[in-house]
């Protein structure tokens, strides 16, 4: 059985701010590097012989620091990007929530009922989420450890996919930044085509 050690990059500026970011691109924050540096030798002594990222830049120096550590080389995922949150990217939580209450409070309740303005659904980004893990884990079968860099809420899908959990508070992005947590892969993937 393969095992995910599923990481969160360091924070961002935004992510401090308490912003949206979605698919913007943002590097880490001299506080993110920290929460990186902190959690690579944890990482290393789960002896990964594979670092994959989203294509974003914190997830992206967030995995090149684990991969440099390792002796490894990190490769971006295209497929795996955050999840597009439209016309809420780069907007304040806090305003969401004071301006659109109704749909903040759906959105952590069941976040699988709301799209974002000009968006991306959670469901749509679960169903890639999940081609994207059945490829991964079919090239890395086996007992091998594998490293996946990915940001919130994106990596709160990718735990669901494997663990085939509720996906949670997805607003609470910024508290994970720079933890990571090893899931051991499952045979069937929740949301995954057959």
């Amino acid at each position: 059985m393969s095992r995910i050690l599923l990481v969160r990059p360091g924070a961002t500026d935004y992510d401090r701010q308490g912003r949206i970011q979605g698919t913007l691109d943002m590097p880490l924050c001299p506080a993110g590097r920290e929460q990186v540096e902190s959690a690579l030798d944890p990482i290393a002594a789960e002896a990964p012989v594979a670092v994959y990222c989203s294509p974003c830049q914190a997830a992206a120096e967030t995995a090149d620091a684990i991969a440099g550590r390792l002796g490894l080389r990190a490769k971006p995922l295209g497929n795996l990007h955050n999840i597009d949150h439209g016309l809420w990217q780069g907007m304040l939580i806090e305003d969401v929530r004071s301006r659109q209450p109704r749909v903040y409070r759906q959105w952590q309740e069941q976040p699988e009922t709301v799209c974002p303005p000009e968006g991306e659904t959670i469901l749509s980004a679960t169903q890639r989420a999940a081609v994207a893990l059945k490829k991964l884990l079919k090239k890395h079968a086996g007992d091998e450890a594998i490293v996946l860099v990915t940001p919130e809420p994106l990596a709160s899908v990718v735990r669901h996919v494997l663990r085939r959990d509720t996906l949670g508070d997805l607003w609470r992005g910024a508290e994970g930044c720079g933890s990571w947590e090893a899931i051991d892969a499952p045979t069937e993937l929740a949301g995954a085509p057959h």
